[in-house]
């Protein structure tokens, strides 16, 4: 199954990075996985966090926000391991539209998490390949 991925629209102004993080960290959330694109204007803040549920109601009140499905892939710590996961989904005629990875415990590993253009079948195929995927249970064990 996909994981939830909350997007947020940042102003590309001194402070407004550590305002919504710490709008985060005052309700108690964690953040599992984090990626930030920008513009001149604006960033987008790609983030997987302990609670998304609650972090969409905190984060809605002074930001734009929305979810998306995404993939969370274990990868080995081997070279070629990116490699592998990009091949099978290339081979599988999906769209990579972004991807970027996170490193949890010992215990659970490293993942690259993408954002493909069918979330169902590329998981799928992933698996059929032997690569795990994490679900919204896992994302609570981290």
């Amino acid at each position: 199954m996909a994981i939830q991925q909350i997007s947020v629209f940042v102003e590309n102004q001194k402070g407004k990075l550590l305002g919504t993080v710490k709008t985060l960290a005052e309700a108690g959330i964690n953040i599992r996985a984090m990626s930030i694109a920008d513009t001149k204007d604006f960033g987008i803040l790609r983030l997987i966090t302990s609670d998304n549920q609650k972090a969409m109601e905190v984060l809605k009140e002074d930001s734009v926000v929305n979810t998306t499905k995404v993939i969370a892939a274990k990868m080995e710590d081997e070279a070629g391991a990116l490699y592998k996961v990009l091949q099978i989904l290339s081979d599988a005629q999906i769209n990579i539209e972004y991807i970027y990875a996170f490193a949890a415990s010992e215990d659970f590993g490293a993942y690259v998490v993408l954002r493909v253009s069918d979330v169902n079948t590329a998981q799928e195929i992933l698996n059929e390949h032997g690569v795990s995927t994490l679900n919204e249970d896992d994302i609570l064990e981290f």
